[in-house]
């Protein structure tokens, strides 16, 4: 029975993410294996930059992929994001003769001719329905509603062209087939949100390496959808503008970063040591986080229209690597005022895994970990062959037959060492030297290389064998007695 998995690639600023599952009965989801590479090379903002390396990125994670999992990858699913992505309101309006009905080919025609629409130098890569407007009530399903006056209210999400002629040029060049390219905002909104904070209105804010993602949730249905092109990287580099190397700036936040703090919690005498001679002042080095962090979270609240404002009872979920700081759910508080704050650290989903960045659950793979949660196309294509040479191997004999050790040579063939031989071999040994006959010699030649092309069976001592061997052993047991 062939292998069945799913494969989902993440396209990450700082991190490119491949991982394989499989689905169970019970709805869980087992994860097979998770390869990483580094991304920081070729893609900027979520934006693929340069195509070469991003193409020895995606080579090599399924190579290791496919090593891991003795299958080869027929396709796989894909996550979109970045700065390309934003969203565009539209609205197609139909005017109908008095107390028509709408029917559901109405509604269809009215998407299709949202689909259809053109941006300059930008793609539609999915629409969101908002609400029916039927003459003046707003409806989720207008069908079967008497109406002189049909409008159509839709979320298109846009990404620009010259991403998306990079992003599949890089897949061609690779030999990867795409089974399906989702956004992955919604995608991930799906695994981190609950139904009830969909429906009361929440804001999903995905804090990323170079970019921050805001999905605004009201009714179950996405109104809002920014990215902004800035995240926890830029804390980084303004760490480093002390300095110091970006490594050494990245250690510093993880380890003193805080994205608030109480200024009477400041000691006017510490100091964070940046290399054996110099050091800096905390207060300097916490101004510098804060006011980073503070521009982050403005530009995400400008981001919320403001007709949602005051919906949101679902409040904020914060998610992705960047949420990780201390305090992040106090910053946010202060300066949004809203009091219900969750970091979702994890997917609502169940995922069995012994791999220690997906235990870890803090954050960083809830996108990767939705793309497989979302697949839903069996990714396996045929199983790799064990044979190293690519030669056929003979096939398997039935475990009835006498055992054989066997030899691998260098052209891939086994050469054969027959047990019951060997022993043959040992008697032969024992025996008095005896005149030798042409012809007995030739036949035993025979029989051995008749024995080489059979498969061996056991074979009876010959009796002069058996007589030799007992007038031997009876006159060494007289003189050991002696």
């Amino acid at each position: 029975m062939p292998k069945e998995f799913i494969v989902a690639i993440e396209l990450g600023s700082s991190k490119m993410t491949g991982i394989a599952g499989k689905k169970n009965l019970d709805g869980s989801i087992s994860v097979l294996a998770v390869v990483k590479e580094d991304s920081t090379a070729c893609i900027r903002n979520g934006v693929i930059y340069n195509i070469d390396k991003t193409v020895n990125c995606l080579t090599s994670i399924i190579k290791k992929l496919e090593t891991t999992l003795k299958t080869k990858i027929a396709h796989v699913f894909v996550g979109v994001s970045g700065q390309s992505l934003r969203s565009v309101r539209n609205n197609i309006v139909k005017e109908l003769p008095a107390d028509s009905k709408v029917t559901q080919d109405m509604v269809n025609e009215m998407m299709d001719a949202n689909r259809i629409q053109t941006y300059p130098d930008q793609e539609i890569l999915d629409a969101a329905t908002q609400e029916y407007r039927v003459d003046q009530q707003y409806q989720l399903d207008p069908v079967g509603i008497q109406c002189s006056h049909l409008e159509g209210n839709f979320l298109n999400i846009l990404w620009r062209k010259t991403f998306y002629r990079k992003l599949f040029k890089c897949f061609d060049q690779a030999g990867i087939a795409i089974a399906e390219m989702y956004p992955a905002p919604l995608v991930l909104a799906d695994s981190v949100l609950t139904e009830a904070e969909k429906r009361m209105g929440c804001v999903l804010v995905d804090l990323g390496a170079d970019t921050t993602t805001v999905s605004v949730y009201y009714k179950n249905i996405l109104r809002h959808l920014a990215v902004i092109p800035l995240g926890s990287h830029n804390i980084t580099k303004d760490i480093a503008s002390l300095q110091i190397e970006e490594s050494e700036a990245e250690r510093l936040k993880l380890k003193h970063a805080s994205a608030f703090t109480e200024s009477t919690d400041i000691e006017s005498a510490l100091t964070i040591s940046l290399d054996n001679e110099r050091s800096v002042e905390m207060r300097k080095f916490v101004e510098i986080v804060e006011a980073r962090l503070t521009e982050i979270i403005e530009n995400v609240w400008f981001q919320v229209p403001n007709e949602y404002i005051d919906k949101l009872l679902g409040g904020i979920v914060l998610t992705g690597g960047g949420a990780n700081m201390k305090n992040i759910e106090r910053a946010f508080r202060n300066h949004t005022h809203i009091e219900k704050i969750r970091f979702a650290k994890f997917v609502t989903n169940a995922i069995n895994s012994s791999n220690s960045d997906i235990n870890a659950h803090n954050g960083t793979m809830n996108t990767v970990l939705a793309l497989l949660v979302k697949g839903n196309m069996n990714c396996a294509g045929e199983e790799i062959s064990n044979d190293l040479f690519g030669g056929n191997e003979t096939a398997a004999k039935p475990v009835t037959e006498t055992p054989q050790r066997t030899n691998h040579t260098a052209n891939g063939g086994t050469g054969k060492v027959n047990v019951q031989a060997g022993e043959d071999k040992k008697v032969t040994e024992d025996k008095p030297h005896q005149p030798t006959d042409p012809k007995v010699t030739n036949e035993s030649k025979q029989v051995e290389e008749d024995d080489k092309d059979d498969e061996p069976t056991p074979k009876k001592e010959p009796v002069g064998k058996k007589m030799v061997r007992a007038v031997k052993d009876f006159f060494k047991q007289m003189v050991a007695e002696e």
